[in-house]
Parts: C-alpha cells; sequence; structure tokens
C-alpha cells in the first residue's frame, strides 16, 4: 500500500530518471534501448533480442545501460524495432545476431549503424523515430504511452502522470464534475458506434439501483485489427485508471474488462497492472483515503465476434451463451446482472485520463466539429506500411494511406480500403480525400467502427471480398434471429453462385432485396451491418458483379472458376518475375523476351499477377 505522498514522490522522482524517454537534449551517459515486446514484435524473436541484449550488458559489464520492454511503436512493418535513447535512433528490422554490433558500435564506439536505420517512404535512411514521415501527421493520445514505457512496470506509468487523473478526480472533482467534462469534451464511443461518452456515463449515473458496474470492451474480432490489444499490451494502466474514474463517476464500486483469450500478452500485462494497482492501494477499498471503493476483475472470451456487442458481451460475463439481448431496455438501465451497466471499449478508455488532465477544451480542439480527438486505426493490407496508427479526426484516407501508409507496394493502383472492418463498407478512389469521421464515412455508404483499415490493390476482385466478409459473419452469427441467421447465409450463397460463374440477374436482385432488408430488421448490430460490404460494392464496383454476371469474367483472376489469366505481349519485358515466383512452374520464356502462360498447368493462384512490376498480367 502507498500513500498519496509515496504515490507523488515516485511520479517526481523517476520522471527524473525517464526524462532521458522523451528528451533528446537531456546530458547523460545513460542509455536506455528500447525493444517493442508487442505481439507483432514479439513473433519475430523480439524477446530473444531483449535477453541477448541483456546478457552481453551483464558480460561485458557495461554501466548506465538499460534494455526496456515497450508495447507497440506503431510502425509493425519494420518490427523487431529497436530505440536508443536520449539519441531517439530507429532501428528497424533488427535480428538477434545485430545485437552484438549494436552494444559494440553504438552504444561502446558511439557510432550509427547505417545498414540497420530505418527506410523512409522515398527510400532514404533516416536516424532518429519522429524524423520519418509515418510519424509527422499522427499524434498520438490514445498511444502515448505505448513505446515509452515499460508495461509491466507501474512506476513507469505513474512517472509520466499514471494515476494523476485519479488524484485530481477523487480529490478535486465531484461525479457530475467528471460526466461534465467528459461531455463537454465531445469524445464518442470508439467501439464503433460513435455515441457521446458523456451522455453514455450520464444514463448509467442516473439509473436507479445501489449496485453497478463498468464493464470494459476488449472483444476485438474484425479481421486485421490490433488497436485494443496494442494499448492493453503497451499502456494496460491508462485503461484501468479510466475505468476507475468512471466508477467514480457513476456510483459503481465492481468493474470488468472483457477481452479474447487469443490475446494472451494484452491478458498478462493486465493481470500485472491489477495486481500491482492493488499493491499500491490504487484499487480496492478507501482509494487514496477518499472513501471510494473500486475493484477490477477479467473475464476471458472464447474468441466470438458476436461477443464484440455490448449485451452479448454482458450475457458472456454472466456465464451464458453469448447472444444479444433484445434493447431496450440498454445496459446503462438494466445491464450485468440486470444492473445498470457502464460499457466502453478500449480506445475510449485510453482518453479518459488525458481529457481529466489537459481539460475538455484542450480535446475537443481536435478533430472535427462532430468527431472531436483521434482515432487509431490499425492499418492493413496492401500497403507499405502496415502499423498502428493514430491522427486526429478529419485526416483523409489519402493521407493515411499514402503520407502515412507510405502508398500501394508494387507501384499498383489504390482500388478500396475497408473501414469498419466486416460491418464497414468498402471505400473506391474518388472518395480517397474523405475526411476520417463518422458522419463524413456514414455519407459515402461506410462506417468508423473500432478502427480496421484495410487497403486493397487493383489486383483485389469485390465480389471476392464482399464474399469474404459475408462467409466470416455467417461463421460468426450466434443465430438467435432468423435475418441474420438465413439471411447472411442465402447472401452467401449468392456471392459464392456469382463468383463461380452461375449467378444471373435474378440472383444480382435478390442479393440486393436481401442487403437492404436485414438491416431493418436484425436484432443486433451485427445482423444489421453485416450486408455493408456487399451494399457498398454494389453501389461503387457494380460492373464487376455484371462482369461476372453477364461475362463470366473476374478480370482479377481471384474468382478462379472464371480467371482466364494473360500476359499482355506488348507489354512484357521478359523480366522473369512471374516466373521465377510461379508456384506450379506454368510460366515459360526466355529473358529479355514475352513470357507465356500454359493454361494446362496454371493453377490460377493470381501470384504473377501480384508480382508483375510491368502490370502485364491480366
Amino acid at each position: 500500500m502507498k500513500t498519496l505522498e509515496e504515490i507523488r514522490k515516485i511520479r517526481e522522482e523517476k520522471r527524473k530518471e525517464l526524462n532521458i524517454r522523451i528528451n533528446n537534449n537531456v546530458g547523460t551517459k545513460e542509455k536506455h534501448i528500447l525493444v517493442c515486446h508487442g505481439t507483432g514484435c514479439t513473433s519475430s524473436k523480439s524477446t530473444k533480442i531483449i535477453e541477448t541484449f541483456r546478457k552481453i550488458i551483464e558480460e561485458k559489464d557495461i554501466k548506465n545501460v538499460q534494455v526496456i520492454q515497450t508495447g507497440c511503436f506503431g510502425l509493425c512493418a519494420k518490427g523487431p524495432i529497436v530505440i536508443i535513447r536520449p539519441e531517439d535512433t530507429f532501428y528497424a528490422m533488427v535480428k538477434v545476431e545485430d545485437c552484438k554490433e549494436i552494444i559494440e558500435t553504438h552504444i561502446l564506439g558511439g557510432k550509427t549503424i547505417e545498414r540497420l536505420l530505418c527506410k523512409d517512404i522515398d527510400g532514404t535512411k533516416v536516424n532518429k523515430l519522429d524524423d520519418l514521415t509515418f510519424y509527422k501527421k499522427q499524434k498520438r493520445i490514445a498511444l502515448q504511452n505505448c513505446g515509452k514505457i515499460d508495461p509491466e512496470n507501474i512506476d513507469e506509468y505513474i512517472a509520466f502522470n499514471g494515476y494523476k487523473a485519479l488524484e485530481k478526480v477523487l480529490l478535486e472533482m465531484s461525479p457530475d464534475k467528471v460526466i461534465e467534462e467528459i461531455d463537454k469534451s465531445g469524445l464518442r464511443g470508439r467501439g464503433g458506434a460513435g455515441f457521446p461518452t458523456g451522455k453514455k456515463w450520464a444514463l448509467t449515473k442516473l439509473s436507479e439501483g445501489k449496485q453497478k458496474y463498468v464493464v470494459c470492451n476488449a472483444d476485438e474480432g474484425d479481421p486485421g485489427a490490433f488497436m485494443d490489444r496494442s494499448i492493453l499490451e503497451g499502456d494496460p494502466h491508462c485503461v484501468l485508471e479510466a475505468m476507475i474514474i468512471a466508477g467514480f463517476a457513476i456510483g459503481a464500486n465492481q468493474g470488468y474488462i472483457y477481452v479474447r483469450a487469443e490475446y494472451p500478452i494484452a491478458v498478462e500485462r493486465f493481470k500485472i497492472a491489477i495486481k500491482q494497482a492493488r499493491e499500491y492501494g490504487l484499487l480496492g477499498k478507501n482509494i487514496f483515503e477518499s472513501g471510494f471503493d473500486f475493484d477490477v476483475d477479467v473475464r476471458l472470451g472464447a474468441g466470438a465476434f458476436v461477443c464484440g456487442e455490448e449485451t452479448a458481451l454482458l450475457e458472456s460475463i454472466e456465464g451464458k451463451r453469448g447472444q444479444p439481448r433484445v434493447k431496450p431496455p440498454y445496459p446503462a438501465i438494466a445491464g450485468l446482472w440486470g444492473k445498470p451497466t457502464l460499457i466502453n471499449n478500449v480506445e475510449t478508455y485510453a482518453n479518459i485520463t488525458k481529457i481529466i488532465l489537459n481539460g475538455a477544451e484542450w480535446y475537443s480542439s481536435i478533430g472535427t466539429e462532430t468527431s472531436k480527438g483521434t482515432k487509431v486505426f490499425a492499418l492493413g493490407g496492401n500497403v507499405v506500411n502496415i502499423g498502428l496508427v493514430e491522427v486526429p479526426m478529419g485526416t483523409t484516407l489519402r493521407e493515411i494511406i499514402y503520407d502515412i501508409g507510405g502508398g500501394i507496394p508494387n507501384n499498383r493502383d489504390f482500388k478500396a480500403a475497408q473501414t469498419g472492418g466486416p460491418s464497414g463498407g468498402c471505400i473506391p478512389k474518388e472518395h480517397l480525400d474523405t475526411p476520417i469521421d463518422y458522419e463524413s464515412l456514414k455519407q459515402i455508404g461506410s462506417m468508423m467502427g473500432s478502427g480496421g483499415l484495410i487497403v486493397m490493390d487493383d489486383t483485389k476482385c469485390m465480389v471476392n471480398i464482399a464474399k469474404f466478409y459475408l462467409d466470416f459473419t455467417v461463421d460468426e452469427s450466434c443465430g438467435k434471429c432468423t435475418p441474420c441467421r438465413i439471411g447472411t447465409k442465402r447472401m452467401l450463397e449468392l456471392l459464392e453462385k456469382i463468383c463461380n460463374g452461375e449467378g444471373n440477374m435474378e440472383d444480382l436482385q435478390k442479393l440486393e432485396e436481401l442487403a437492404t432488408n436485414i438491416p431493418k430488421t436484425a436484432i443486433c448490430g451485427l445482423g444489421q451491418s453485416a450486408p455493408n460490404p456487399v451494399l457498398s460494392t454494389l453501389k461503387y464496383f457494380r460492373e464487376e458483379y455484371l462482369e461476372h454476371i453477364k461475362y463470366k469474367e473476374c478480370k482479377t483472376g481471384q474468382c478462379k472458376a472464371l480467371a482466364k489469366i494473360q500476359i499482355d505481349q506488348t507489354k512484357c519485358k521478359g523480366c522473369g518475375m512471374c516466373k521465377r515466383n510461379c508456384p506450379v512452374e506454368a510460366i515459360s520464356g526466355e529473358v529479355a523476351k514475352p513470357h507465356f502462360i500454359n493454361e494446362e498447368k496454371c493453377i490460377k493462384c493470381g501470384t504473377c499477377i501480384s508480382v508483375c512490376p510491368f502490370h502485364a498480367i491480366r
């Protein structure tokens, strides 16, 4: 147990020690080697890199050097990432065998290792993290501490104003004042629907009942999404602190975080954060001697996508099958075990402490008129800089994909971007300059969603993409309501028929009717938004559906039953790239002369299309 004065002392003394993490001009001989230890870099042996660094430092008895595990730096395409502080040197794609050279050449010799420096979008090597184009248009609020602190060390979180917002709330503010500040900030729920956070808190506070609950929805199930996972892995205490503040604001004494079991690192670090907070007296009885009690427990999900829907999540926490409830009543009135319950997702909570410390006016000055603050996106698909980005609301899709993401690999053309996961829409190139905010995305047939952003190049078949997302939705439907259970299955069957070259115009009409009616009749958000990929691709890429139906063609070659892959003899330069990458050796030809495809051998995998630098294969 720590007293308030002891917490303040830790903050002051530890911050002086950790000034090296944020101040490149600090005068010190001490070095901090920061190594990304999020899921992405861990899968690329960053754990072994950390162990190797520490072993070498111990063997050589090097003083004033610390190796720190951190959360995600964001630029996942360049992992494993190693940052040397205070000089802020950014080393990319580091291997275990590079550790010795980094210690001997950089730490002991004071020389930068040029070959390990990260390449920017234009191919130039960049020394410092902040000089990379990837970071220049970002503004990190929810991700503020990710990549800066050791997520398993509560003292490091405290050093960067951790639990200072809780101190302010408990000692200086009333519950109503806290809710008013959150409401004035304009923060909207980052889980997808975008409901005003302050209003949700106010509704829950006003609901009658002695027992209330605070719930954190960390059931992130969208394909390609890893925003919430990265926050929990890199800065678990910021979510925990926000949940305690929410409990004080609405009058709750118990919180639950519902996180999928497929996130072992996130689960472990949040459990460590809870344990540390309890030991320091920041969870439990009489926090900061204010008379306020609050505790948090972890509940694991089994990976059902539908449990990301708030009422299905509540059913699962209660030990029941994860199926949505009919609303109203809403969770704010009758939630967990029938008691008033506040539910926000991870990213929403990650903004709370910053709003309390910096003020509502500061936060509302960022973003657009109706969409305040920033948004975290998991940028993936056909884009150079795959990774985690946080940008002010109103940033355009073009800026995210080209300025931050580095554009499309292999000089291919942009075709579409999928926002909002399987519930979102596909945005075509004519809307590349659309500001990313709740209203703008809705107007063009998409949605913000939790933050998955999948980029697609011109090798992608949009009919096939719609089929992919419908296949996911059908598989994840809980089966409670007929429109979702049966309707989406019928839609998938129609899409499969079209992709196999068996579709007709009547099938297209049935597909549109189903896609239009299911959102009006399904019980929950999963079913209501399931047809969005079909509706958006029908709107913007209708000609591809017609090609599949009328001409039995799939120009991209992704629908194998319709694929007719050919090499344009006038464009082929004979570089041999297609020939070398063909998995079944179906391509022949001499160097510097046009190549040919043996149709009998070709399995229509599309590899040759994606690797051809001259776009000569279609």
